[in-house]
């Protein structure tokens, strides 16, 4: 009989948790592990039991930790929630390798759309002019060091090596193999010593790359191609490259001073590098896997060329075709690998020859030994490791991941006002209104004529700005036109902010004037608080409706348009967040369509429910009909890239996932007349007090920005080293000027989850809409029922027992009492309404394997919060051991492992 999901993960973390247990047994001895136990076993006893004798046993265990025991004790349980999420991402490979039986695979999506007489050419069409690419940002809130990240990697492969085993004694020396990883993950650092640097995050982006991408990427296409009865005899089409990776790590400079156009350089420098490496590799065991001899088959005119032109000096390659053109392009490739990445290649080549002009050129050359192979040997090589290494070379170039660059619209604005006053063609550019500034633009863009120059004395900002500007046209000029695409404004209010850009970009020859203009970057706004997403519709159609604008985005045929969902949020609540990004993303495809153009949507998601989090599937399957169309980019950030992306394994679902969902999203037909229409009225008013309820805590309650940073840990979050960027916009202590992820990493720790679900209450409650047609909207809309799924998983995770005892730390009793009452009621609110529209009596009760996984935490979850209290308290009455600290940080950390969605 097969184990549930609860009992496989049960099973899976008491056999890992045992194996620690032996580790700290052997290492810090029996009393050190008896004193972790006890702890340990009386939390379960009060979970389990829920009564005040267990309360008390668990506080007074607690209570008795000394210092150097509290921090011991604080590294034990962020270590068992690590091993935790080891067996919880192992049932999910388990999961995976049912395969194609899935419904959230492409395979699964094909038989979804056949029941409704969609068939595999319409899907084959819309990939072909597809996009779907999840961006790696840097954006902080992974609290796990990368050598924790390889500790729990070695560990997952012994821990797969242990199913796989078929005997005892294979099964005893993998786990001994085990206990050596364990004890080596028991003894290692889970805190950053210093401040991670740029450098730092381009470092953790490629790993990813590296691991997973592409090793897992070509194998994925090459299944696919199966799975669309593509690439077979009959059906030759080979299938597009539509899925491909994009990066802001050493391209965001929004408020992160330390990106600079050196470290724009490095980025794509590394990049190129891992690969290089992968090709080089590739190419050499190609070479000396295919020692086909033409004694006993000839080969192809274009073959024969390539070997030919290789001039390979090896008497032993005589009559091996193969292996002399493949040495030829070895060499090609050696010779490039130093003037893109600045070092010489790992494997020096047998021969010299001419460095490749671009990927297009290597692609094309191993494309030759390909057809060869094909022609004269047949289809038993149409898979295997060339077709993958052609995919690779297709879908990752030279640059491996698209880079973005990102800057906020103030910092554009003042760099164009000082480079036309300097220039002599406007005093006061910031002075003018939206339409002078446009018109200006608008006659600068419509000639060759520069504005800055080397003769002239500019302000470090607008040096910068510049410098970076001219490494981007550098960096496209090496690594090729895809290195380079986008050039994402955030905190875009009006079309001068975007026109600002194309003037800066014609600075350095990635926008030239003409008929019809041209450009090479393209610039895309981000629409973020609440606010800008309402205006979005109207600042895009006067945007679009400009000639000039109508010219140059004519060639390309699509406009991209970044959403955020932190900002929303953090501007305007969970649900109102949601709603108006839903309203918006139609809005914006009717827009853009209007005027002849393709919407591509960037969904700027976070790890937390707060910032977008969730289900990718889900949130595909909620998107408004029509906004998809088989084009789509998600970033992916803080916690979850490593969630998602450090196990190839599971790279490779998540990346079969979100195609899936952006093919059902593309391609599903509507479950019945348009079901916006009258959902919409009912929303709207949900969204309104929704909205109104959570600005009157969080924006109009006096004292709020007090109780926040008193009542969370945002001040300990801040002195973490898990980010190059600050945590806040301004020197000023304010909501407004607050990063949205500390913002929602703190409420996370506190337990609290505020911003996953507050005002939630306050709308059933006051926006007349009855809970009967609530309850018909959860019933019928993918939409309303997947942001009430998130909001619920949000609840479940939080306590407000918990969040009391965090309010306790503010020292004002009054304000306290007042900002905690509120949230307090309107949690009991918002808790009673979802189980009476989901028809529950308890959170979650329609999911009971989610339940049962967040339950399983909850022991080891919570003495952390209660020592992190303590030790809070301690550090704001001017204890300033380190150990203290130390101790803070490691109860973050274990904090975070254990909700896993905090960022």
């Amino acid at each position: 009989m097969t184990q549930s999901l609860p009992d496989q993960l049960r099973s899976t973390v008491r056999f890992l948790g045992r194996v620690l247990g032996d580790v700290i047994r052997a290492q810090d001895g029996q009393a050190v592990f008896n004193q972790i136990e006890e702890i340990r076993q009386a939390s379960v006893a009060f979970h389990r039991e829920g009564t005040p004798e267990a309360a008390r046993l668990m506080a007074e265990r607690l209570g008795s930790l000394s210092l150097e025991e509290t921090v011991r004790f604080a590294h034990s349980f962020a270590c068992f929630l690590q091993i935790t999420n080891i067996a919880e991402d192992q049932i999910q490979r388990r999961r995976g390798r049912a395969g194609d039986s899935r419904a959230d695979t492409l395979a699964g999506a094909l038989r979804a759309l056949s029941a409704e007489s969609v068939d595999r050419a319409t899907v084959r069409e819309l990939l072909a002019g597809a996009l779907i690419a999840p961006v790696i940002t840097a954006h902080p809130s992974e609290v796990r060091r990368k050598s924790v990240l390889d500790r729990q990697s070695a560990i997952a492969d012994d821990l797969d090596g242990f199913d796989s085993a078929r005997t005892d004694g294979e099964r005893a020396a993998i786990e001994k193999e085990l206990f050596r990883q364990v004890s080596i993950f028991w003894r290692t650092r889970l805190l950053r010593n210093v401040k991670i640097a740029v450098s730092d995050e381009i470092e953790n982006a490629v790993s990813y790359f590296e691991r997973s991408f592409l090793a897992e990427l070509p194998r994925l296409y090459a299944h696919w191609q199966g799975v669309l009865g593509q690439g077979v005899p009959g059906e030759p089409e080979r299938l597009a490259s539509f899925l491909r990776v994009g990066s802001w790590v050493g391209g965001d400079r929004d408020g992160n001073p330390f990106v600079t156009a050196e470290v724009m350089r490095q980025a794509l420098a590394r990049q190129s590098r891992a690969a290089l490496r992968m090709y080089l590799d590739r190419i050499h065991a190609l070479g000396a896997e295919l020692s086909i001899s033409t004694d006993l088959e000839g080969v192809t005119p274009g073959l024969q060329a390539l070997a030919d032109k290789a001039h390979d000096p090896s008497p032993h390659r005589s009559d091996e075709p193969y292996r002399q053109a493949l040495t030829g392009i070895y060499a090609r490739l050696a010779a490039t690998y130093p003037l893109l990445t600045g070092e010489a290649p790992p494997r020096p080549s047998a021969t010299g020859a001419e460095p490749y002009a671009g990927p297009d050129a290597l692609k094309a050359d191993l494309e030759t030994v390909l057809d060869a192979l094909l022609q004269k040997h047949g289809p038993a090589f149409a898979e295997g490791p060339l077709p993958d290494l052609i995919r690779a070379v297709d879908v990752f170039g030279f640059h491996l991941a698209t880079l973005d660059m990102r800057q906020n619209s103030a910092v554009h604005a003042r760099v164009v006002a000082e480079l036309l006053k300097t220039a002599g063609v406007a005093a006061d550019y910031e002075a003018m209104d939206e339409a002078a500034r446009c018109d200006l633009l608008l006659r600068e863009l419509g000639h060759g004529r520069l504005l800055a120059s080397p003769f002239a004395t500019y302000s470090e900002e607008t040096q910068r700005e510049l410098a970076t500007l001219a490494t981007a046209a550098e960096v496209k000029r090496r690594y090729g036109p895809e290195s380079i695409r986008a050039y994402i404004v955030s905190n875009t209010t009006s079309v001068s902010d975007l026109l600002e850009v194309y003037l800066l970009l014609k600075e350095v020859g990635l926008f030239a004037p003409g008929a019809p203009p041209r450009a090479e970057v393209f610039a895309e706004p981000l629409f973020e608080t609440i606010e800008d997403l309402r205006a979005a519709p109207k600042t895009m159609a006067r945007y679009l409706a400009l000639p000039l604008v109508h010219d140059l985005l004519a060639q390309p045929g699509l406009q991209e348009v970044m959403i955020g969902y932190s900002d929303s949020n953090k501007d305007g609540s969970y649900l109102t967040s949601t709603w108006e990004l839903h309203k918006t993303s139609r809005a914006l495809a009717s827009v853009v369509g209007g005027a002849g153009l393709r919407l591509q949507l960037f969904h700027g998601r976070g790890g937390a429910v707060g910032r977008g989090g969730g289900s990718s599937f889900e949130a595909l399957m909620a998107q408004p009909q029509g906004t998809v169309n088989g084009r789509i980019r998600i970033t992916e950030q803080g916690e979850v890239v490593a969630n998602k992306y450090a196990d190839p394994e599971l790279a490779r679902q998540s990346l079969e996932t979100l195609t899936a969902g952006v093919v059902l999203a593309s391609l599903r037909k509507e479950a019945g007349p348009d079901l916006a229409a009258p959902h919409s009225k009912a929303l709207d008013a949900l969204a309104r007090a929704a909205m109104s309820g959570y600005r009157a805590l969080v924006y109009e309650t006096p004292g709020f920005v007090d109780y926040f940073y008193a009542a969370t840990p945002i001040s300990e979050i801040a002195d973490l080293n898990i980010g190059s960027r600050p945590t806040s916009r301004q020197a000023t202590r304010s909501i407004q000027g607050l990063r949205a992820i500390p913002w929602v990493f703190s409420w996370s720790q506190s337990r609290a989850m505020l911003p996953g679900w507050y005002g939630f209450g306050t709308a059933v409650e006051k926006a007349g809409v009855s809970i009967d047609q609530l309850r018909e909207l959860h019933e019928s809309w993918p939409f309303f029922s997947s942001t009430l799924a998130n909001m619920e998983m949000v609840l479940a995770k939080g306590d407000m027992a918990i969040a009391a005892r965090y309010a306790g730390l503010v020292e004002d009793r009054a304000l306290a009492d007042n900002v905690f009452g509120q949230i307090r009621a309107e949690w009991d609110r918002t808790v009673e309404a979802l189980l009476a529209i989901t028809g529950q009596t308890a959170l979650l009760d329609n999911n009971p394997d989610l339940a049962a996984i967040i339950r399983s935490r909850l022991p080891y979850i919570d003495p952390l919060n209660h020592l992190q209290i303590e030790l809070i308290r301690r550090r704001r009455l001017g204890d300033d051991d380190e150990a203290v600290r130390e101790g803070v940080h490691l109860t973050i950390n274990g904090i975070a492992a254990g909700l896993r969605n905090t960022g």
